[in-house]
């Protein structure tokens, strides 16, 4: 028989405590927050559909931005038992430098259109952390205003060689003489993708204040206050270039690019250089034989071609070609510090978030920026102890298989 007795109010109270109340709007947001996903859905709600779809969509069909993040998802981990993992290292050093975590913030255009603290934040989260922020040719905070925010840290920048070769010649000597260590030599945008959410929501930079914007704005006045109230959205670096923000975004795709503007560039630049945007074994191949420092393997998040090949497939084959002339860094689709982590065990020296950065931007500005990067930096820790990993280097091919979803067809 069950022996009951009447509650007693003391031991009741004892096994229940009652959680303060917490005022703060955007911390309670946050402090809700347990992973990107979360981040996510924060973001959707607090941002007009048009800002928030130009973060979230992809081109045409999205089918690339889809493959890459179930690549991640279709990963099967081997963890070592009976390993000491009180403490874990997630230090490690790329392109010259340090980074306190083996990811960085990936370059981004029109950010304080998302957000209005925009490039500012990512900078200043991103130098607190002690991780590298690079910044895009269409950033919205100049190469000047990112080295204010994040001046002891490690800033990278990001290159579009552009139809008017003077204005990128300028940018590459701007970002030298402020102290940026890196430069990312972007080579996937000939021609701009085709992105079909941009098209059907009217996107266009500025905003067109439409009924539509209009009725999707009404359940967000936060956002239309901080972007009516804030200096003019336009592309920083390249304020001084003369165009309108339109004409700036067509010079910036030039199908002309070739091996000799990488030549020119490499010239001109005094620290490391990457090139951002490769998608096979073969161009890794050839570019290491040139003598650059990075690779970036990266389908633009989606963003160009659809269909493209999965930069995290790709991994294993481009460092077993190229891996000990290079260093390589895996971008697109990462969603949880777990990716990480088998992109580092396969090989990756390195790793960009762009989408989970942004995310955060919007769901909180600042202190977003710094959830997102608390939540990745947990994922990591805690997915290297399940691992039985001490640190980075201690990850290794073995603690992951690539299952596959998708497959070529074999004939024959």
């Amino acid at each position: 028989m069950v022996q009951r007795q009447f509650p007693k109010a003391a031991e009741v109270f004892e096994l229940m405590q009652f959680k303060k109340p917490e005022f703060n709007g955007r911390k309670r947001r946050l402090d809700k927050a347990l992973t990107i996903y979360d981040l996510r859905t924060i973001a959707k709600r607090r941002t007009p559909r048009a800002a928030f779809d130009y973060t979230d969509g992809a081109a045409e069909g999205e089918l690339s931005l889809d493959r890459a993040r179930k690549a991640f998802e279709d990963v099967e981990f081997h963890p070592e038992v009976l390993r000491d993992v009180a403490r874990v290292d997630t230090s490690t050093t790329v392109f010259g430098g340090a980074s306190a975590l083996p990811f960085g913030i990936a370059p981004t255009g029109f950010t304080r259109l998302m957000q209005t603290e925009g490039e500012v934040a990512g900078a200043g989260a991103a130098g607190a952390a002690g991780i590298p922020f690079c910044l895009s040719t269409l950033g919205t905070t100049s190469i000047e205003g990112v080295r204010d925010a994040n001046p002891s840290g490690r800033n990278w920048f990001q290159l579009y060689v552009m139809k008017q070769r003077d204005i990128s010649y300028g940018l590459v000597e701007r970002a030298a003489q402020n102290g940026f260590d890196t430069l990312f030599f972007t080579v996937d945008t000939p021609v701009a993708g085709a992105r079909l959410r941009d098209k059907r929501n009217g996107f266009s930079i500025p905003p067109q204040i439409t009924l539509g914007t209009v009725v999707n704005a009404i359940p967000r006045p936060w956002w239309w206050y901080d972007f009516l109230t804030t200096p003019k959205l336009e592309f920083a670096s390249l304020s001084s270039t003369g165009g309108t923000v339109g004409e700036l975004l067509d010079f910036a795709m030039d199908p002309t690019i070739s091996y000799e503007d990488l030549r020119i560039i490499r010239e001109m630049w005094p620290g490391k250089i990457a090139i951002k945007g490769v998608q096979t074994v073969e161009d890794a191949r050839r570019l290491a034989g040139l003598g650059v420092d990075g690779i970036v393997l990266s389908n633009h998040g989606g963003r160009q071609l659809d269909r493209a090949p999965i930069p995290f497939h790709l991994l294993p084959d481009v460092v077993r070609e190229v891996g000990q002339d290079v260093e390589v860094v895996v971008d697109t689709g990462i969603m949880n510090g777990a990716d990480i982590v088998a992109s580092i065990a396969l090989g990756a020296k390195f790793t960009l978030v762009g989408r989970a950065y942004l995310y955060g931007l919007m769901a909180g500005g600042r202190e977003g920026v710094d959830k997102m990067i608390e939540i990745l930096s947990d994922q990591i820790v805690r997915t290297m102890k399940l691992l039985g990993a001490h640190s980075l280097e201690e990850l290794t091919p073995q603690h992951v298989t690539q299952l596959e979803r998708l497959g070529p067809i074999r004939r024959g």
